[in-house]
């Protein structure tokens, strides 16, 4: 067919959004040819008109024109017929004359259309109606409205991603975002989702959420950074339909910082304080707080059913929150009161399971502030529970449960310090067909590895979660007692999709920004075993590993690391660890 790849879009790319545009003109002319069919074949259908006002009428539960010429002799009405739509539910449509009618006005939808202030405050209208917002915005796409009106949306339309997670093509995802913040904002859907609800029922203007949900990913495909390209056609965009300084601000930044959220939540560890204080201080104001969180959520629900979980929702849940704190004590906030609550919930949670007062201190003494940091109050309860009474053992102990999600288990990793622990632990569970989603590793002030980790189990797995934990608990601890040598797991079965669209593996190493620890970011395709060779390759240059964190997007894995070692110190050391670390990446 002659297409090749291009800078910003591969040949693929640009037959499957050829094919997605020739399927949605069928749809198109479907919408005219069926309902004229459907009326000759069973003409005997009575004839129910009424009117709605002097241009349209309600015909059999369909919105018709009363004069057909009407769109081209007042093409702002076609914004009124989609705004006529949204505030009656019951009318199922266009009917068959005026969908024809539109199909020759849509080249009235130009320039001049496009800078009439009367069709700016009619778009704005439309996302401002209490019900009906998102059915409008479809049919518009649908009936090629939108694309002409939002000319950076037209090009996106059809748009395929081959990213492998990204399930939609670019307008879908666009217009899925916006369904989801709509859908937080009906309180039919409250029960689903209960915080986001209860935000956005205090955020005035809306509307601003759903522009930024419209321009986030409009700039796909042009090559470049999206969310920085799409940032002009939104400025543009809010300064034509009449938005403030303040209200186009917000657009702007949500549509440019729009990814930051997902990547501060899932990369960094989210309960340090220094981390949270970083980002409370980049979002600046609990309005920004609530928009990108809303944004942030809305956008991951919307790019796959297999991206979202429980996990990464308290994540973000726990993000959000912690952020929220810091901007409301402004310059009242300090970290060791924020320590000395945490111990005290961590309490209050011991209390509540019976556990005397007390008796946490046996372990508590042989831990500093980096770890109350560093773990939210139920783990810390949960720690204290089960190793008060045997924090001197010399044999590992391996305790395991359900998360509080509900997603995936929580391990408990408790025995005198040894080199290549992590790896041993990684190799364990890349022998299995458990994976690892998140790690918090600590050494305690008397020599103990103290280790947690958030491990997911199989999908469409039948074997109950005792048995799973069970499992865990007696191998876990038998491989850690018997101390087997370091093997790196078999390399499991490659994903379909990357042997076509093969992900090229990228990997640095940099310093943080204190320069107390090294951060090692791999981005690669998945596949299974490949956390456990990563870590083998760490512990034969004697790496320690603070924290993990593994991002898993579909088949793309995007890992980080928090390091220590005297290997990482050195330059060329440094580069052959990444180069080991890149032979194990490649599929």
């Amino acid at each position: 067919m002659g297409l090749v790849d291009t800078p910003a879009q591969r040949a693929s790319e640009q037959l499957m959004q050829i094919y997605y545009r020739a399927a949605r003109t069928i749809i198109q002319l479907n919408g005219i040819l069926l309902p004229n069919f459907r009326t000759r074949l069973y003409s005997q259908t009575p004839y129910l008109s009424r009117p709605v006002n002097e241009r349209f009428k309600a015909v059999n539960d369909m919105l018709a024109l009363r004069d057909f010429d009407e769109f081209e002799h007042n093409p702002s009405a076609i914004f009124e017929a989609f705004i006529l739509l949204a505030r009656n539910p019951e009318l199922t449509g266009l009917a068959p004359r005026t969908l024809r009618a539109l199909w020759h006005a849509r080249g009235r939808i130009n320039d001049r259309f496009r800078r009439d202030p009367a069709n700016h405050a009619l778009f704005m209208t439309l996302l401002r109606e209490p019900s009906g917002v998102t059915r409008a915005l479809r049919r518009m796409h649908l009936y090629g409205v939108l694309g002409r009106y939002i000319p950076a949306f037209g090009r996106i339309t059809g748009q395929m991603q081959h990213d492998l997670f990204h399930v939609y093509t670019v307008d879908e995802h666009i217009l899925m975002v916006v369904r989801n913040l709509r859908r937080f904002a009906v309180p039919a859907f409250n029960h689903e989702y209960p915080l986001q609800s209860q935000i956005i029922g205090k955020f005035d203007q809306p509307d601003l959420l759903y522009l930024a949900g419209l321009f986030h990913d409009i700039a796909k495909g042009r090559g470049g950074d999206h969310s920085q390209l799409g940032t002009a056609d939104a400025r543009e965009f809010c300064i034509e339909h009449g938005l403030d300084d303040e209200q186009t601000a917000l657009v702007v930044w949500l549509v440019r910082e729009h990814l930051t959220m997902s990547a501060v939540a899932q990369k960094e560890d989210i309960y340090d304080p220094d981390t949270v204080v970083r980002f409370a201080a980049f979002v600046g104001t609990p309005r920004r707080l609530a928009a990108l969180y809303l944004l942030t959520v809305a956008d991951i629900r919307g790019t796959s059913p297999k991206v979202w979980n429980a996990w990464k929702a308290k994540l973000l849940e726990d993000l959000y929150h912690a952020t929220l704190r810091i901007l409301r004590s402004a310059d009242d906030f300090d970290v060791r009161t924020l320590l000395g609550e945490r111990m005290d919930e961590a309490r209050a949670l011991l209390r509540l399971a019976a556990v005397p007062e007390g008796v946490e201190e046996k372990l508590w003494r042989h831990l500093d502030d980096v770890y109350f940091m560093r773990h939210e109050p139920r783990d810390i309860a949960w720690h204290a529970r089960v190793l008060n009474r045997i924090t001197d053992t010399r044999e590992p102990v391996v305790r395991a449960r359900l998360s509080t999600s509900r997603e995936g288990i929580k391990v408990l990793v408790y025995l005198p310090d040894q080199p290549d622990l992590f790896a041993r632990i990684c190799s364990f569970f890349g022998n299995t067909t458990y994976s690892i989603a998140d790690a918090k590793v600590y050494t305690t002030t008397n020599g103990y590895a103290l280790d947690t980790f958030h491990v997911f189990v199989p999908e469409h797995c039948d074997e109950a979660y005792r048995d799973m934990i069970n499992f865990i608990e007696f191998e876990l601890a038998a491989t850690l007692a018997r101390q087997d040598a370091i093997c790196p797991p078999r390399t499991g079965r490659i994903d379909r999709h990357l042997k076509f669209f093969p992900i090229t593996p990228q990997v640095s190493i940099r310093s943080d920004d204190r320069n107390d620890f090294h951060v090692l970011s791999i981005v690669a395709g998945d596949r299974r075993g490949l956390l456990a060779n990563i870590a083998c390759v760490l512990a034969h240059y004697q790496i320690a590993v603070h924290s993990a964190k593994i991002m898993t997007l579909g088949s793309r894995v995007e890992d980080s690391f928090l390091l220590t070692g005297a290997a990482l110190k050195d330059p060329r050391t440094s580069l052959a660890i990444e180069g080991e670390l890149l032979d194990i990446l490649q599929v």
